[in-house]
């Protein structure tokens, strides 16, 4: 259950979220990625981070959970979840005059598990 913060307007699962974003945006820069755009939204969905690694555009999905039961971070990525990324990436592409086609990209999931001492697993060509 969510509870709403009524003087700022933020679900705290907004505001979770938006944390263990910042915090796989850091650990991915210090990987050697540059950030191109956060929180990028479409009508079909949204993606949490698109990033430079080299040449090739990287869209990541962030997933956090205080811990691995009932499968952990990785596992809250479904199928459906994927569809609406890909599409997603297909418009900001388009948007930026690109394509699939002629544009090295990929799609990684950062998984953050673990509040205090979190453990970031970072799939790369997840889907």
């Amino acid at each position: 259950m969510q509870w709403i913060n009524s003087e700022k307007g933020v679900t705290n699962t907004t505001s979770t979220g938006n944390y263990w974003e910042g915090y796989a945006e850091n650990y991915l820069y210090q990987q050697g990625l540059t950030k191109v755009a956060t929180n990028f939204r479409s009508k079909v969905g949204e993606i949490d981070l698109i990033m430079k690694d080299q040449d090739t555009t990287v869209f990541i999905e962030v997933k956090f959970r205080k811990n691995a039961h009932f499968g952990g971070a990785i596992s809250a990525v479904s199928i459906s979840k994927q569809q609406k990324i890909a599409k997603t990436a297909a418009f900001f592409l388009q948007q930026q005059g690109l394509n699939a086609y002629n544009t090295a990209c990929r799609f990684d999931i950062v998984a953050i598990e673990g509040e205090s001492n979190p453990e970031i697993i970072w799939l790369k060509n997840a889907f």
